[in-house]
């Protein structure tokens, strides 16, 4: 019987691009990692992506939506602003709502959003002191390239830690989620596309999901279980941005706690001083 692993153990630490999900598996795997990949798909990081194609600077929050309503209240966000919940009017957790007349109406720089999911990841993600990156199927070719171009700035290898957020249900368990799935395996496909293919069998696995299913993203995109939630509620739009795939070139990269625009040299200084 074989022993099971602790919830940090270090796993698939050989490889240059690794796979994992969910908090318990960003431990495992951005050990060693010098850039980690951040994913969820429907909706935290399309939505981080779309702001910040429109200029928008996205603030994670970690905690829950009243923690944040009340953190706003007592001014801890001082010049930013705190993002509707999903579906309200105006930029909020809906990617579908990040329009540049929203953005330009929204009246401040910086958006905070709560996201059970995305936004916990990402928190805990900055803990490595690596770029962390927000990667949709919109921007997956641009997030590989940010990654080689970073490399090359380094001048040297930077393992790639891609975690998948999956979806949390009330008891804090991770729900398995098809489009968090597809959207790493997309971006995995891009990085290998652009040489960095040193990939574990976990990354391959997910890379295959998605080459194997690529015809059908709209389907498995509006089909899977959140898609379903969506549709229930009258959400098509988010799925509809999240399933477009190669469309920017925006790279959502944190840097100080915010998603913004950094490139790879830049942020390759930081690291270096």
């Amino acid at each position: 019987m074989k022993t099971p692993l602790s919830p940090d153990e270090p796993t698939q630490q050989r490889y240059e691009v690794r796979f994992d999900w969910g908090r318990e598996g960003l431990s495992s795997i951005a050990q060693t990692a010098g850039a980690i990949v951040v994913i969820d798909a429907i909706s935290f990081t399309t939505t981080v992506q779309m702001g910040v194609a429109l200029g928008l600077e996205v603030q994670p929050y970690a905690g829950l939506r009243h923690e944040a309503e009340a953190a706003d209240a007592a001014g801890e966000f001082l010049d930013a602003r705190l993002a509707g919940r999903r579906g309200s009017p105006g930029v909020s957790l809906s990617p579908s709502s990040m329009t540049e007349q929203n953005v330009g109406a929204f009246g401040a720089q910086r958006a905070v959003v709560p996201s059970l999911n995305g936004s916990r990841l990402t928190t805990l993600a900055a803990g490595y002191g690596v770029p962390v990156l927000a990667a949709t199927l919109r921007n997956r070719t641009a997030v590989a390239r940010w990654i080689l171009d970073y490399q090359e700035s380094l001048g040297d290898r930077a393992m790639v830690a891609v975690v998948a957020a999956g979806e949390t249900r009330t008891d804090e368990t991770v729900r398995f989620a098809v489009e968090d799935l597809l959207t790493a395996g997309a971006v995995i496909d891009a990085l290998g596309k652009v040489g960095i293919d040193a990939c574990s069998p976990e990354a391959a696995a997910a890379c295959a999901a998605y080459t194997g299913l690529e015809r059908g993203i709209r389907h498995m995109f509006t089909a899977s279980v959140s898609g379903g939630e969506l549709l229930k509620d009258d959400q098509g739009d988010d799925i509809a941005v999240a399933y477009q795939t190669d469309v920017s070139t925006a790279v959502p990269v944190l840097v100080d706690g915010v998603f913004t625009h950094a490139s790879p040299a830049e942020v390759a200084a930081r690291v270096a001083s």
